[in-house]
């Protein structure tokens, strides 16, 4: 990591909340508005997001599950997330969430007219703001906290030992 954190000190609570206040904390509103807020199916949103989360490489966001209501989806959805284009167990809802989350994050030039007329055929346009919003959040966060390293530091509960 490469934020020094006093002693005693939470990282995540600290970078997020105590050293740049103004920002930091309608950053952490943001993220978890994503969360709280999304209408998006869980498979759509966590497609989505895992992508992301193998882009930036935040170990937390990919050790991370959104819960809603006691539902996830299954242990080996990252392995469908990996294999997007081909995985038989995305719907293409599913399956567009993946491309549009590479797309936006590695190459946003190749979002045309075309892509989004497919987008348009699966999603309603507040869906795709929506998911643009959360895609944004997630690339934007999820690389703050791998750049800073805070990623090796913020631990599930399921990972007690990194």
């Amino acid at each position: 990591m490469i934020i020094d954190i006093p002693e005693g000190k939470d990282p995540i609570t600290y970078v997020w909340g105590e050293m740049v206040p103004g920002i930091g904390i309608a950053a952490a509103n943001l993220s978890l508005a994503v969360y709280s807020h999304s209408t998006l199916a869980l498979p759509e949103f966590e497609a989505a997001r895992l992508r992301i989360a193998q882009i930036n490489g935040c170990l937390f966001c990919l050790d991370w599950r959104t819960d809603r209501n006691g539902e996830k989806v299954p242990a080996t959805f990252i392995d469908d997330v990996t294999d997007w284009r081909t995985t038989p167990n995305f719907t293409p809802r599913t399956r567009l969430a993946a491309e549009y989350a590479e797309r936006y994050a590695l190459d946003h030039h190749t979002l045309t007219p075309e892509f989004f007329d497919r987008m348009k055929t699966h999603y309603t346009q507040p869906e795709i703001v929506e998911l643009s919003m959360c895609l944004g959040s997630w690339l934007a966060f999820g690389r703050l906290n791998r750049v800073l390293g805070l990623d090796t530091v913020c631990v599930l509960p399921s990972h007690p030992g990194r």
